[in-house]
């Protein structure tokens, strides 16, 4: 059995693809980032844990729209193309960043200003649920076999951009500015930029070509386009809907832990002062955000079960201890250290996951297919995570929190032992007939598991 064999990468597309989530994630995660400053802004006076509790609940409900946002957008985008999806995504995207930027505080209008930063959230919430599936289809179909899995990753470097912009404004601002003007009128200028840079990321969208696999399905026969995007058509790949669901849960909630939630963790459990723990955060996603095309890469050489089995098996037997210890540090280097041997277990679930979902469904159902039950398992378990985290705290036992990420690792490592490889699967009829290489099976088959076609019903 021989390995694909590798063929030019498409540069612009996966720049063009990808960039979009820079600015989309740099957004989603501006707003956990900066929390300590403006949850005093939106809420009453008091308990700093309980209005770090009402900020991240608001962050929780934007999760739960996403699997509207996966649904809409990604109808949207199985209808009326891949281009025209992601050039909307990061039009939402400005406007929500520019109403938070702009809502009165508490002091001014009680609590509507509250409601104003719920209304943006559930904006962005729209926004990401189906950028991430515009984005993972727009990668894998713009891009020949034996490159997908590299190509793919560039949307985590692209999200992990993101978060790193946010930071590293947070760190510049936190060394030029006061705390208390930080709280006043600070933590504004992150939304600001984030509106401008997404204004650019339009304008560089909308010079995008649609893929050739989305192309040749458009031309389709009437009833095959009568379909596209469609619940209907999602519920008889229902198998493929639920694996999506379930090989999401332990990696999207390792990934939040790990990411947006750990510079709270540092600072409210570790007692690492703030600035410490913004540039632990800010360097170790620096070398995630490095490692995600090199795992990439392995998993169109070797397959993508070995890197997901091996994030299940790090996940489960790794985060209790790992976050026991974050919790103890009381420095630069062992806080980077553990906060690195953390994401990169993640790296495994973070760097394919988005090409394996991508893998699982035919054309005319991709963008629905992977957006859909994706968002479901990110609300669920992602967008919940800061908020459990911080109730186990409130709670007195926050070490609860830790069994939860672990367990749920566990659950999605039975999930990935159990799937059918994906790497081989063809994205396109055309090649499907220029296709050389017999079809690479690794592990049981599971009911209703990928066929060697992805496209038509």
């Amino acid at each position: 059995m021989s390995t694909p064999t590798p063929a030019r990468t498409p540069w612009r597309a996966v720049l063009g693809g990808s960039a979009g989530n820079l600015v989309e994630w740099y957004d989603w995660f501006v707003y956990a980032s900066f929390a300590t400053y403006f949850a005093s802004a939106f809420f009453p006076k008091g308990n700093a844990t309980a209005q770090l509790m009402n900020t991240a609940g608001i962050f929780a409900v934007g999760f739960l729209m996403r699997p509207v946002g996966g649904w809409v957008l990604g109808r949207y985008a199985d209808r009326r193309g891949r281009k025209a999806a992601l050039t909307l995504t990061v039009t939402l995207m400005s406007g929500s960043a520019l109403l938070i930027a702009v809502a009165p505080t508490y002091a001014s209008v009680g609590y509507l200003g509250a409601v104003v930063l719920l209304v943006a959230r559930l904006m962005q919430g729209l926004s990401v649920g189906g950028e991430y599936a515009a984005s993972a289809t727009y990668l894998t179909e713009a891009t020949p076999p034996g490159r997908r899995g590299f190509a793919s990753s560039f949307q985590y470097v692209s999200m992990t951009a993101g978060q790193l912009l946010g930071l590293g404004l947070q760190i510049v601002l936190q060394r030029t500015m006061t705390e208390e003007a930080l709280k006043s009128y600070g933590w504004r200028i992150p939304f600001i930029v984030g509106a401008l840079c997404a204004a650019v990321i339009l304008y560089l969208r909308r010079g995008l070509l649609e893929t050739d696999v989305y192309a040749a399905e458009a031309k389709g026969s009437p009833a095959v386009r009568h379909e596209r995007g469609t619940v209907r058509e999602l519920m008889r790949h229902r198998r493929e809907a639920a694996l999506v669901i379930a090989l999401t849960a332990g990696g999207t909630l390792a990934y939040y832990t790990f990411t947006t939630y750990l510079t709270k963790y540092l600072s409210n459990t570790a007692g690492l002062p703030k600035t410490t723990a913004s540039l632990v955060s800010f360097c170790a996603l620096l070398v995630f955000a490095l490692l995600q095309p090199l795992a990439g890469a392995l998993s169109d050489r070797i397959g993508r079960r070995p890197l997901l089995i091996g994030f299940g098996v790090g996940g489960t037997v790794g985060t209790v201890p790992l976050l026991i210890a974050l919790g103890h540090v009381s420095g630069f280097w062992p806080a980077f250290g553990l906060m690195l041997a953390g994401l990169v277990i993640v790296t495994g679930y973070t760097s394919i996951n988005a090409v394996v979902k991508a893998e699982l469904f035919p054309t005319h159902v991709r963008a629905l297919g992977v957006a859909l039950p994706y968002a479901i398992s990110n609300a669920l378990f992602g967008g919940t995570a800061e908020y459990v985290a911080l109730w186990f705290k409130k709670s007195g036992a926050e070490s609860g929190f830790f069994w939860y990420v672990a367990a749920c690792a566990a659950v999605s490592l039975v999930v990935y032992v159990r799937m059918r490889e994906t790497r081989d699967a063809a994205m396109s009829r055309r090649e499907l007939a220029t296709e050389a290489a017999p079809a690479r099976t690794s592990g049981p088959r599971m009911p209703g598991s990928l066929r060697r076609v992805r496209t038509g019903p």
